[in-house]
């Protein structure tokens, strides 16, 4: 759209403002003597066409001719008067200044109702195309703002993707491995207290138990619980997955070895039998 938009509006209050031209005088009437020698040239003319008439029908070939013979010829005849009437110039009827006014005048009065009639439908046109205008405009204005709105959240989205550096990403990463850290301990922390509940350690009273039934047990206070049993293994595969196996001495229940061992939880080194690692889970 040009920048010529208003353009329109000032032309037509330019139309507006302007003052309609004045009254074309319309005489409708000659004088007497303008009225008579108007008459006798019409007669005059009207005898010259009754004479050119009578010619005509004198000059008519007879009936007995060919009716397809007739027909060329006066195609022929209607050809040569077109020509010659094409080549003519136009004589006016009357040269009486006179006439030559009122006849003007009826001429700019049925071209003035016809511009008159063009300028209605111009207006009407016109007013259309104001309606449109206006409506195009406002259409504009909303495209505009949605694509004001659209640049300016991809702006927003550039920045943001601007500030987003190596920092924030590694950031992002520590605290997931801190999420990943916390949830091992709460699951570290649910087996030791389910170890502890259901696997205890032996006591002095499940000993004297023992020795009741006359089973001879000796008891190592430097035993250390099924859990710690457990977390051994697993620290030494992560730690060392070369070398995964945990030599067993006397802190090790040997109940707690063999449950582990037959359960298929750990497993024993092939060539030391001293020596056992955590069974491989995956």
């Amino acid at each position: 759209m040009s920048s010529n938009e208003g353009q329109p509006l000032d032309t037509e209050s330019e139309v507006q403002d302007t003052p309609a031209p004045p009254a074309i005088p319309f005489y409708t009437e000659c004088s007497e003597a303008a009225q008579a020698e108007l008459f006798n040239e019409c007669e005059e003319q009207f005898a010259q066409l009754e004479m050119l008439q009578n010619e005509i029908i004198l000059a008519e070939p007879d009936s007995d001719e060919n009716p397809q013979e007739q027909s060329v010829n006066r195609l022929t005849a209607v050809a040569a008067e077109l020509k010659q009437w094409q080549t003519r110039r136009p004589e006016l009827l009357s040269t009486n200044p006179e006439v030559l006014l009122v006849v003007g005048a009826e001429e700019l009065q049925k071209l003035n109702s016809q511009l008159e009639l063009v300028l209605s439908c111009s207006q009407a046109k016109r007013d259309t195309l104001r309606e449109t205008l206006k409506s195009e405009q406002k259409w504009l204005e909303e495209k505009k703002e949605v694509l004001r709105a659209g640049t300016e959240h991809v702006v927003k989205q550039r920045l943001e993707n601007e500030r987003l550096s190596e920092h924030s990403v590694l950031q992002d990463t520590k605290k997931k491995i801190q999420k990943m850290k916390d949830y091992q301990n709460r699951l570290m922390e649910t087996l030791a207290d389910v170890l502890a509940e259901h696997f205890p350690l032996p006591t002095q009273e499940t000993n004297a138990d023992k020795k009741k039934k006359n089973i001879p047990q000796e008891l190592n206070e430097n035993l250390i619980s099924l859990n710690e049993f457990l977390e051994l293994l697993m620290n030494k595969t992560l730690e060392t997955p070369h070398d995964p196996y945990v030599s067993i001495d006397e802190t090790f229940w040997p109940p707690y070895t063999e449950m582990l061992l037959r359960h298929g939880i750990a497993q024993r080194h092939p060539e030391d039998c001293f020596k056992i690692r955590l069974e491989t889970f995956y």
